[in-house]
């Protein structure tokens, strides 16, 4: 059986968590991969680690990516993705550009299923406010950057389905996600 992977790119707000949620309600095998966080803001979803960890886990060779947003460092650590593939489940990653997707896919051989979930800016700004974010200013510069990065992909463009989640409810969002795995 092949080892499968989802990887859900997206702007601020567009529902990456919301998305893998309804995912792992449908398919108890879809789990979140925990990111290595680094800075201060929201825990959900993440393991904080100090400078010493990463430096340790870079050292090791054990960072897949790493990335700057918001004034924090977020890292995917090898031995998350293969605790949970070794265990049959599959690892659900949100990744917030292009580059970082394409060092995943390259780095961990899965049969990676990538997923666009897009939404327009004015539903991000309002989606921010809505949930309360302080930093709402920095979500929207996050949405341009998302949205900017898209364009520079141009033709290569590496997802297999696109969802806008202002069109879709999360359930069948998450439904299309499953038809769309991988085999």
């Amino acid at each position: 059986m092949t080892r499968q992977g989802v990887i859900l790119y997206g702007p601020p707000t567009s529902g990456k968590d919301t998305v893998t949620a309804a995912l792992a309600r449908q398919d108890e095998r879809l789990t979140l991969l925990t990111k290595l966080k680094l800075g201060a803001g929201r825990s959900t979803g993440y393991r904080y680690v100090s400078p010493d960890d990463l430096n340790t886990l870079r050292t090791a060779g054990r960072l897949l990516v790493e990335t700057h947003r918001y004034g924090n460092r977020y890292a995917v650590d090898r031995d998350d993705v293969d605790a949970l593939t070794t265990t049959g489940r599959i690892p659900v990653a949100h990744m917030g550009n292009v580059a970082d997707l394409q060092r995943l896919r390259a780095a961990v051989p899965l049969a990676w299923t990538a997923v666009l979930l897009w939404i327009p800016r004015e539903v991000c700004a309002e989606r921010s406010r809505l949930r309360g974010d302080a930093d709402r200013p920095k979500r929207l510069q996050a949405w341009d950057e998302t949205y900017a990065d898209l364009q520079t992909a141009g033709e290569t463009k590496p997802f297999d389905l696109t969802i806008n989640t202002d069109e879709s409810e999360p359930a069948e969002a998450a439904r299309r996600i499953i038809e769309t795995i991988k085999p």
